[in-house]
């Protein structure tokens, strides 16, 4: 099995055990160990390359279903799609869903994950009962708001530093259909989608704007908004997902997802709607996860992979910060497939470094062109930061101790409940160097 993050750019042959062969006794040492879920998180809060990942995928019962509390009782990695797979045919849904359904429970917690529709629901730890937590002294805590509540607040978004989560409990959601009623809105300039965004927001479940990153002139910040709500049962059923229609069989020796075959893509993607308000019924699995249609996509990246950049920053500077951050990789001659604007809402969650908070956030990828990639993305954090943001940590693989610090500043209160046979790559040149600084 692969334990490579999702973004590529350090790959290596990493010692792993099952987590179905791990107890108290096993977990000892300094930072010997980290839980592994499915290998999606984008940086290095996935990898400990000097000590052993713990691969939850060998963990994955749904325990029980309680339909009068909508509470769903599951394993570790028991991943999203399956959770799917059990839950629709009953008429329910995920609250909360990242754009892929290739997550587990114990990972989508770590990451305290958002999906489209945060300024309705806020983020999947939101959603969570409890959880059972296996820790190094030897003690199963039992975690929820009343029970451990340090302990429950820390572990969601605590990247799998707290120890390993060996049960969950979540609460799902009722829908009629998870088909989507899904309403299109194609905007000619960035100032366009600021129109419309809040008006979105308040009329729609789901909200998501498609940015073409390498438009400029009077065509800056074109792109697609995305509206969407579930359908009811007389507009689409919901069946079961597709599999993936094509798959990358191999990495190529190059960048596929050049700055050619972008702009080429993004004029496509852009003209192929319409102008208009548009809305149809379209399945769940294209409107939630378009890009699980395609397998390991992320090898068309090439060999050197792919950095992720996802910021927020307060919604009284969103314009002006996004105009800056789309400029700034413009300038650094480098080109976005995924470009994803979306507003988040009020809500908190109750994970401890959660990043959603109100505001703005951009997702950007770039393919990995060494120095120069290194060099934009430091400059696109000191834009964020500037603007009183932060950068997503759960994504990232090579933000400085420094720009950690000033987007987390509660980060000591997660390290002081890290179980210390816990580390990770991301939070050793972090968290770790700015402990060893104080």
């Amino acid at each position: 099995m692969s334990y490579d993050s999702w973004g590529r750019t350090v790959r290596a042959d990493r010692a792993a055990r099952p987590a179905g062969g791990i107890d108290a006794d096993t977990l000892s040492g300094d930072g010997n160990w980290l839980p592994f879920g499915n290998g999606r998180s984008y940086g290095d809060s996935c990898h400990n390359d000097r000590g052993t990942l713990i691969d939850c995928r060998d963990r994955k019962r749904i325990l029980g279903f309680d339909e009068t509390t909508a509470e769903l009782r599951c394993e570790p990695g028991v991943l999203l799609g399956d959770i799917l797979a059990f839950a629709l045919p009953k008429g329910y849904f995920l609250p909360v869903t990242p754009g892929t359904r290739f997550v587990t429970v114990a990972g989508a917690i770590a990451n305290d994950v958002h999906g489209k529709n945060h300024h309705r629901r806020g983020t999947f730890g939101m959603h969570v009962s409890g959880f059972k937590l296996l820790r190094s002294d030897g003690e199963m805590r039992l975690c929820t708001a009343d029970d451990n509540p340090d302990y429950f607040a820390a572990t969601i978004g605590g990247m799998g530093l707290t120890g390993l989560i060996t049960e969950a409990t979540i609460r799902l959601m009722r829908v009629e259909s998870a088909d989507v009623r899904q309403r299109i809105v194609r905007f000619d300039h960035l100032d366009d989608y600021f129109s419309h965004c809040q008006a979105f927001d308040e009329a729609h479940e789901y909200s998501v704007a498609w940015i073409d990153q390498l438009a400029r002139g009077r065509h800056f910040g074109r792109g697609i908004l995305m509206g969407g709500d579930h359908a009811d049962a007389s507009q689409g059923k919901g069946g079961a997902p597709r599999r993936a229609r094509v798959s990358v069989p191999f990495t190529p020796p190059f960048n596929v997802i050049n700055r050619l075959s972008l702009r080429l893509f993004n004029a496509l993607y852009f003209h192929k709607e319409k102008r208009g308000d548009h809305v149809a019924t379209v399945p769940w699995d294209r409107y939630f996860y378009p890009l699980d249609a395609i397998g390991n996509w992320n090898r068309l990246y090439g060999p050197r992979g792919l950095f992720q950049h996802q910021s927020v920053y307060p919604e009284e500077q969103g314009r002006e910060t996004t105009i800056r951050l789309l400029e700034c990789a413009q300038r650094h001659g480098h080109a976005s497939f995924l470009t994803v604007l979306k507003r988040f809402g009020a809500a908190r969650s109750p994970g401890l470094l959660s990043f959603p908070q109100p505001g703005f956030t951009l997702t950007l990828d770039f393919a990995n062109q060494g120095a120069g990639t290194l060099r934009l993305l430091d400059a696109l954090d000191t834009i964020v930061l500037e603007a009183d943001g932060a950068v997503n940590p759960y994504k990232d693989g090579r933000m400085s101790p420094q720009t950690f610090a000033a987007s987390f500043p509660e980060w000591r209160a997660l390290e002081t409940m890290r179980d210390p046979a816990m580390m990770s790559d991301f939070w050793r040149r972090t968290a770790m160097v700015l402990a060893d600084s104080d």
